[in-house]
């Protein structure tokens, strides 16, 4: 069967590896190597959707070897113009406790030692001031089950923080910690995506509590039991979406001298 060419991705954090029944898997060969895994492709109440494993099917890649530049130009090669991105995240706050859904609207990159840009050539900035679509943050936060806001730092992984600096991070007024949010979201940025955060906390990060700490089993464990709750929120989003967005975000290379051409 011919499926039509997918508009919206769902990209799939820890333990969330699957999405829709009924799925073509595509293979997309990139100038950047090979994505996570094959596409899965399936539709949705009419609408083509595509999905992506951020970490491989099996959570073969910890967060610093992902390929993020071959995720987001495959995804874009095969039509996929909005990306909605679940993700784990630790709460730098304790207005947010495990279990709570998060649409942040701003990111801090933290990490070291990450590919973070297609722009290998001449000069070419792309403006990231507000790094998150601003109509996929309002499609969930309009579910009624998404915080709306938040600033998440990105840090580089593969351990946990220490208590020091999660103190430090939670003093800047940051809500969330990730490990994958950048350079995905940048990424997106500059091939003219939409793209929003789906941020479900896991844990109290460390030094927060006094006496916590977080561990890989409690993360793992705490998205497991929400990952079926994720799916059909962001089911009932993209159900809602409109056919052509309404924001800025495919307008973001106006006048920038692209140093690659456009999948």
């Amino acid at each position: 069967m011919t499926r039509a060419a997918p508009s919206v991705a769902v990209i799939g954090g820890s333990g969330f590896y699957t999405f829709l029944d009924d799925v073509e898997d595509v293979r997309v060969e990139t100038p950047y190597g090979e994505p996570s895994a094959p596409i899965a492709i399936g539709d949705l109440d009419g609408r083509s959707v595509a999905f992506l494993p951020r970490h491989g099917k099996r959570h073969e890649f910890p967060p610093h070897r992902i390929n993020y530049r071959a995720n987001l130009w495959a995804l874009r090669s095969v039509g996929v113009r909005r990306v909605l991105a679940p993700c784990a995240v630790g709460s730098l706050t304790p207005d947010l406790g495990p279990g709570d859904l998060v649409a942040p609207d701003q990111l801090v990159d933290r990490t070291t030692s990450r590919v973070q840009t297609f722009m290998d050539d001449g000069p070419a900035h792309v403006g990231f001031a507000d790094p998150y679509c601003p109509d996929l943050r309002a499609a969930l936060v309009g579910t009624g089950e998404a915080v709306d806001g938040g600033t998440m730092v990105v840090i580089e992984g593969p351990r946990f923080s220490t208590r020091a600096e999660s103190q430090w991070y939670a003093a800047q007024g940051w809500s969330l910690v990730n490990m994958t949010g950048h350079p995905e979201a940048v990424l997106a940025r500059e091939l003219a995506l939409c793209y929003a955060a789906a941020a479900l906390v896991t844990d109290r990060d460390e030094g927060i509590d006094a006496g916590e700490s977080v561990d890989q089993h409690e993360v793992f464990e705490v998205f497991a039991a929400n990952t079926e709750r994720l799916r059909s929120l962001l089911r009932d989003v993209i159900t809602g979406l409109a056919d052509e967005p309404g924001c800025s975000c495919r307008q973001a290379l106006e006048g920038v001298d692209l140093p690659f051409e456009l999948p």
